[in-house]
């Protein structure tokens, strides 16, 4: 491609609006550009990049023996009613309704649609396992649109759905899908973590893993045990005991209640600076609507609440920390002052809390709390469980060494479904001994365009992009210093061709612009190779650097086409295995 050309508007000044290194990059190196807010248009080099990752992806999905279909991005309400998720999605879902009055919804993910699809096609077990893939642009209205393409409105998604008579099989398929997208991930240059995590919206009881990319702008946590290596998402993640019997160390014989004056101490702060070491005793009482019905949760101080755990274990479709009208009504205080004595309501105690053999909780009461707070005595441990957050500090429950809390950006989900979609909209297939039941399933997501971002926010510089050669829109940069010069024009013409002729995708950089703005332009870019044509044309003699590398060096042409050609033939030779 000759940069003349190329539809590639690069930009001096960092946009005030990119928060994230991968945004800013994307915007000034001419890969995106938005159309409003979480829409974005690619141009050439992001388009050509794109269809790499998309490449990499179908050699993966092929591999495994997935079938590539392409399922309607508008898809008809009823189907997501019949799912049971059209209320629960929320208004991430874009609605629409056409000229008949029939309502729609564009497509933030497409289990509805492909079960529906197998419903109406396959009625045997013959013709399963089954497992089928797409990559197509999915709709979800982010309340907040933000980090470029890590959170838009718009994005391509490789969607995959596998269909199986018996858990066995299903298994069988999700390893092979976890392992093709190590491979994925592997050949995209990332560094990443496959975690434990929670289903979410797409629901199913089965086994689920993350992918995460580790980066520091990175929405999730990731938490990790070095020593065994356990890793899970924040909202999944479970530590070890960190109470050690201290029930049994205070003893059965624990005061009695104590009605203590508080006046106007209402935060977990303002307690702690009052109690000072005394603070390890605090727990907190949390008031939630679930599906709009109040319950409380209680935590230590120091703890914070997994809303998602709690959710999970009430099997809710909605959590919200309660107003405080709602506080007021149920506890009969402020916000502030809420603990678990007298409540009416269910309370889920984290297990930490019962572990403590008396402590210091809200009395209900404005101004007041309560000393000697007993587990069990003063208040009900009928539904305790892990509910609160891992927190730096806290220690592995598989092998007590201490774990370590990361950022990341998820790129990639793999669910084992069951049968949460067969069974709500009624695909079944005829078993060996004839009789009908509910086919498993699984369903396997990768970010395509939000990989593009966790890729930049790992390979990236002060001077620009840093391509993993998988990915590199060109693979070689070729710059004459001079293109007036005819000895440069014409090697530069010759590199060009010969490389172009052996497979090798080539900028050529073609305009009159200065030798500073050329230079600029490659190290924002960040192709892996970048060739200088320079004074010594004449002699043959370039000046060779791959991106990454410190320094560059002085070759001549046929050197400077050896190794261009000894980088780019292993690569593809290692991505096809």
């Amino acid at each position: 491609m000759r940069q003349q050309n190329l539809l590639m508007p690069t930009l001096r000044e960092i946009p005030s609006d990119a928060e994230a290194a991968s945004h800013r990059l994307m915007l000034r190196a001419g890969l995106i550009r938005p159309l409003a807010a979480g829409v974005y248009t690619y141009l050439p080099l992001g388009r050509r990049v794109l269809r790499k990752a998309e490449a990499i992806v179908r050699e993966e999905m092929d591999r495994i023996g997935a079938q590539e279909v392409l399922l309607p991005a508008m898809q008809p309400a009823e189907l997501w009613r019949e799912s049971g998720r059209y209320d629960v999605y929320g208004p991430e879902l874009v609605r629409l309704r056409d000229r008949h009055d029939r309502e729609f919804a564009l497509g933030p993910t497409h289990e509805e649609v492909v079960t529906a699809l197998v419903r109406d096609e396959i009625s045997s077990y013959r013709k399963l396992p089954l497992t089928v893939y797409q990559i197509q642009t999915k709709f979800r209205d982010e309340r907040r649109p933000r980090y470029g393409l890590l959170r838009g409105r718009e994005f391509l998604m490789k969607d995959a759905y596998s269909f199986d008579t018996d858990w066995e099989g299903l298994d069988a398929t999700y390893r092979a899908m976890y392992e093709a997208y190590h491979r994925i991930f592997t050949r995209c240059g990332l560094n990443y973590r496959a975690v434990e995590a929670d289903a979410g919206a797409i629901g199913g009881e089965g086994e689920t893993h993350e992918f995460m990319a580790l980066a520091e702008i990175g929405e999730d946590t990731v938490v990790a045990c070095g020593s065994c290596g356990y890793a899970a998402n924040l909202e999944k993640a479970e530590a070890a005991a960190a109470q050690q019997a201290q029930a049994a160390a205070d003893g059965e014989a624990a005061p009695p209640l104590e009605r203590w004056h508080t006046p106007d101490i209402r935060t977990i702060v303002q307690l702690t600076e009052l109690l000072g070491p005394e603070a390890s005793r605090l727990m907190k009482a949390l008031l939630y609507l679930a599906d709009g019905k109040p319950v409380a949760v209680m935590v230590r101080g120091v703890d914070e609440v997994s809303e998602v755990k709690v959710q999970r274990y009430l099997g809710a479709d909605q959590l919200e920390l309660a107003d405080a009208d709602t506080v007021q009504s149920v506890t009969g205080a402020p916000v502030g002052f809420a603990g678990p004595v007298g409540l009416n309501v269910p309370l889920l105690v984290d297990r930490e809390v019962s572990a403590l053999g008396k402590g210091i909780a809200g009395a209900n009461e404005r101004d007041y709390h309560y000393r000697h707070v007993r587990p069990g005595r003063d208040f009900s441990l009928a539904h305790t469980g892990y509910f609160r957050e891992v927190r730096l500090g806290d220690r592995c429950a598989r092998c007590d060494e201490p774990l370590t809390l990361h950022r990341g950006i998820e790129v990639g989900h793999v669910f084992k479904l069951d049968t949460k979609y067969s069974t709500a909209l009624g695909a079944k297939a005829t078993s060996i001994s004839g009789t009908k039941q509910d086919i498993i399933m699984g369903c396997y997501g990768i970010g395509v365009s939000r990989l593009l971002s966790a890729v930049l926010e790992q390979h990236h510089d002060e001077q620009g992009i840093v391509w993993p050669l998988s990915l590199a829109p060109f693979h070689v940069h070729i710059v004459p210093v001079a293109v007036t010069d005819d000895a440069q024009r014409e090697l530069a013409e010759e590199l060009y061709g010969r490389l172009q002729a052996q497979g090798v995708e080539v900028l050529l950089d073609d305009r009159e612009e200065r030798p500073g703005v050329k230079f600029k332009d490659a190290d924002l870019i960040g192709l892996p190779v970048r060739i200088v044509v320079g004074k010594r044309a004449g002699e043959r003699v370039v000046e060779y650097k791959e991106r990454q590398a410190p320094e560059a060096e002085q070759i001549t042409v046929e050197e400077a086409v050896k190794r261009v050609l000894e980088l780019v033939r292993p690569a593809a030779s290692r991505d096809a295995k």
